[in-house]
């Protein structure tokens, strides 16, 4: 499975353009870079992502909540990521 994280910093914001095949294991060396970004924006660009499982869904949307913008994100990534999101909510009664 081919992944690959490029790192690149602006004054104002550090983007991180992934592209490959995202899974599980991705996700949290990708958590682990996140971690120690300092105060800048941080922007995942998902343009040449191909695949996706669902740890890496949920993910995504985790980071996306807290305030990381997902930018390029293919449409069905953003259906899955909202799905998952509707299904970890709790209905109202």
């Amino acid at each position: 499975m081919t992944y690959l994280i490029r790192r690149s910093e602006s004054l104002e914001e550090t983007v991180f353009d992934l592209s490959g095949e995202m899974d599980g294991e991705h996700s949290g060396r990708l958590a682990e870079l996140l971690e120690a970004e300092g105060p800048n924006q941080v922007l995942l660009d998902l343009k040449d992502v191909t695949l996706v499982d669902r740890t890496a869904v949920r993910f995504l949307g985790r980071v996306e909540a807290a305030g990381i913008a997902l930018i390029n994100c293919p449409a069905y990534i953003r259906s899955w990521i909202a799905a998952e999101k509707d299904t970890c909510e709790p209905k109202e009664s």
